[in-house]
């Protein structure tokens, strides 16, 4: 995905010599947190199941703005005591997260029983829009006599860079101001060693019996059935709203539900026989929308919460892929915004070379003093093509010319740079090698330190060429030229078209290993071929560049049982050097990564080969908490009811996982559109064993949409058109 995960055991402070600069010390398991996580714009929040941010070493939790934590602690008690947990749930659109407490059994000092369990109940209700955590907290007393209830809430703001929160030790700080405290509000301040000023406002409405720079304080007396509702307001560098919280709280909670419904409402909707399946569908689309900030250019899919929520190309530019279907708006949006944040210049500290494709944007005070090189970092090798395929398959899915004309300059652009700074030595093959010691040392998708090795586990030595890699180059040189030809441009069609011909047989020639039956996973520097059995050949399939002749035996290779584990194809096979099921990229299942290679599987026509890794993808899907996908889950061989072996610190929700159900129901459908013709095709479809029918509605061409419904009838898949609105056809082949 993006910088190195490393799983390890020790605090960051232990390590002598770290094997990456930017992993993550899993010193606190995700998925043991099972945290809840809220997202608007560059604001994200992870809470415990309570509803708390609990500090504490390697503590993950906190209310998260453009890469700094304003809200590093946040406890409710009652009665001295924490309240039980009864429920917590994130609406289905993702819109809220709502917890629901009760007090425990609350003694005096002499054990006398005060207020018995279950007699209070507490509702959190909590969402975040522009820059502000809003939380509604109403406390009832079921109880059949009245109560004296004390209320506190204890806060703090420690202002870490997300990098430091990942882990990172820094040699010094900025420095925190004085709080500032009123009857109702708290102001806690802190100025960064970048000079720029970051507050964190606390409102309560009504305002507290007692308010201090670290807690609230609230004294209720509570008649039986009474409801009170206290409202808590937490902005992020905020200007100071002149209304109330209590006012704010509700109009901010309907206009933040219509900015979801609306840029949800573009998408087309899925819904199927199967009721878990749905649940799946529905999460993963939520959690797309969740993730989608609005940029000057249009929606972009930040990449996952915690770790990663913000700008990075590889990620969005797979995401939008996957989306590419039901919403071709997002893959305007990140092809426009990358557009305008292509490299132009040489900065060796940052990676970027003329024409390149943004890697990752942060805006930390870590990054802003260059403790970081992340402020607009261009070190990923694959973007670059990827940018270039996504134009094609953007223009072949809508037919919009006027994004094609804007987009032509970055295209030319970016084919200058495969020629030229992609191509470190000439040899018609696309490397990379990081230009400072600050920079990422693997580029492509699986970035770990360790993740590119040879058939002894001995490490690769650069500049590397990745074999997928190779396969985006052969893809986009093709979108390039269908492209130019429909812009007028012939010579540089027939040029591009010319390249990608003579890539795919060098490619071939220098990468295919009889004895592996697969592709190698890359080249060095000194051009010997990595013998590694991996999943990076699934993405060749996905691209086209494998020849009809090979397919058959890289697809066996990935469905055999030392790659495929049931829940999906690892990353590494079972028995290669470096392979571990629990390791980051070396063994382990990733949702995204699956889902490029069904697309590829599909491509050959081995729709049933794709189904199965469909099937284990959402059979996982069902044994995890929400329906969530998560970035990735450990390699383990799938064991008759059992669920999926979890991996500590993969994100969620991750967007490019998030996207791997809809890519995989595509590639079993065959579902492609001709917009020129106003068509929507349905190339030899099945449906996986687990769907007996599927609607897909609000399926959009220019001038029309069409609603379909596609069942399976003995060994076939029929399509009924429900709805059509303009010239849009159905087509569908056996």
């Amino acid at each position: 995905m993006t910088e190195a995960l490393q799983q390890t055991g020790l605090r960051a402070s232990q390590l002598v010599a770290p094997p990456a600069q930017f992993f993550i010390p899993a010193a606190a398991s995700l998925q043991e947190r099972r945290p809840r996580t809220l997202k608007h714009g560059d604001t994200f929040a992870v809470f415990d199941h309570n509803g708390d941010v609990l500090s504490g070493p390697g503590s993950p939790e906190g209310l998260f703005h453009r890469d700094t934590r304003y809200l590093s602690h946040y406890y409710l008690t009652i009665g001295g005591e924490r309240p039980m947990l009864l429920s917590s749930t994130l609406r289905d659109d993702n819109a809220t997260l709502t917890c629901d407490l009760t007090n425990p059994d609350l003694n005096d000092e002499t054990g006398r029983c005060l207020i018995a369990h279950d007699r209070i109940h507490m509702r959190r209700t909590r969402f975040l829009w522009q820059g502000t955590c809003y939380e509604r907290l109403a406390v009832r007393n079921f109880d059949e006599v009245a109560h004296e209830v004390t209320l506190e809430i204890a806060f703090e703001a420690d202002f870490a860079d997300i990098f430091e929160v990942r882990g990172r030790v820094r040699a010094r700080r900025g420095t925190s101001l004085l709080p500032e405290v009123d009857g109702s509000h708290v102001l806690l301040s802190y100025r960064g060693l970048d000079h720029n000023p970051r507050s964190t406002a606390l409102r309560f409405d009504p305002a507290p019996a007692q308010l201090e720079p670290g807690k609230a304080v609230y004294r209720l007396s509570l008649a039986p059935g009474e409801t009170r509702s206290l409202f808590i307001e937490i902005g992020c560098d905020a200007n100071g709203a002149e209304d109330p919280p209590s006012r704010l709280f509700f109009r901010s909670l309907r206009d933040a539900r219509r900015a979801l419904r609306r840029s949800s409402s573009r998408a087309a909707t899925v819904q199927s026989s199967n009721e878990i399946f749905n649940e799946t569908m529905r999460r993963s689309v939520s959690d797309l929308y969740m993730l989608m900030t609005d940029t000057e250019e249009g929606p972009y899919p930040y990449a996952g919460v915690p770790w990663f929520s913000t700008v990075f190309g590889r990620d969005a530019l797979i995401t939008a892929r996957e989306m590419l279907w039901l919403d071709p708006a997002v893959a305007r949006g990140v092809l426009l915004h990358l557009a305008a944040n292509q490299a132009t210049e040489f900065d060796p500290h940052t990676d970027a070379e003329p024409g390149k494709i943004l890697h990752e944007v942060r805006y930390g005070e870590m990054a802003e003093t260059g403790e970081v090189p992340f402020r607009r970092y261009y070190g990923s090798v694959d973007s670059t093509p990827l940018f270039v395929m996504l134009a094609g398959a953007y223009f072949e899915r809508t037919g919009n010319r006027e994004v094609l004309e804007t987009l032509w300059p970055h295209v030319r652009a970016a084919l200058d740079w495969i020629e030229t700074y992609g191509d470190r030595d000439g040899d018609g093959f696309v490397e990379y090698g990081r230009r400072s010691d600050k920079g990422l040392a693997n580029q492509g998708w699986k970035d770990s330190h360790d993740a590119v090795f040879h058939a002894d586990g001995t490490l690769a030595k650069g500049p590397i060429a990745l074999c997928e890699v190779q396969g985006y180059v052969y893809a986009a040189r093709l979108a390039a030229a269908e492209i130019a030809r429909e812009l007028g441009h012939d010579g540089i069609a027939q040029e591009q078209a010319r390249k990608a011909s003579e890539l795919k047989s060098r490619f071939d020639a220098a990468f295919w290993a009889d004895e592996l039956g697969t592709y190698v996973l890359a080249l060095d520097g000194d051009k010997r071929p990595c013998r590694v059995r991996s999943s990076n050949a699934g993405h060749l399939l996905w691209t086209g560049i494998v020849p009809e002749e090979r397919a058959v035996t890289v697809i066996h290779t990935l469905m055999g049982p030392t790659s495929f584990c049931g829940w999906g194809v690892r990353t590494i096979a079972a028995g290669q050097a470096r392979y571990n099921p629990m390791s980051y990229h070396n063994g382990s299942v990733w949702p995204h990564d699956n889902a490029l290679i069904g697309a590829g599987l599909a491509r050959y026509g081995f729709r049933e080969q794709a189904a199965r890794i469909f099937e284990g993808i959402f059979s996982a899907a069902t044994y995890i908490d929400l329906r969530r996908l998560p970035e990735l889950f450990c390699g383990f061989p799938r064991r008759e009811t059992q669920g999926p072996t979890f991996y500590p610190v993969a994100c969620t929700p991750q967007a490019w996982a998030a996207g791997a159900p809809l890519l995989l129901l595509q590639a079993c459908l065959g579902l492609r559109f001709d917009a020129e013709a106003r068509q929507v095709i349905f190339e030899q479809p099945i449906l996986p064993e687990f769907l007996g029918e599927v609607v897909l509605r609000n399926l959009r061409l220019d001038g029309g949409s069409v609603d379909v419904a596609l069942r399976r009838s003995g060994t076939h898949v029929v399509a009924d058109v429900l709805r059509r609105d303009g010239p849009v056809r159905v087509i569908v082949t056996t």
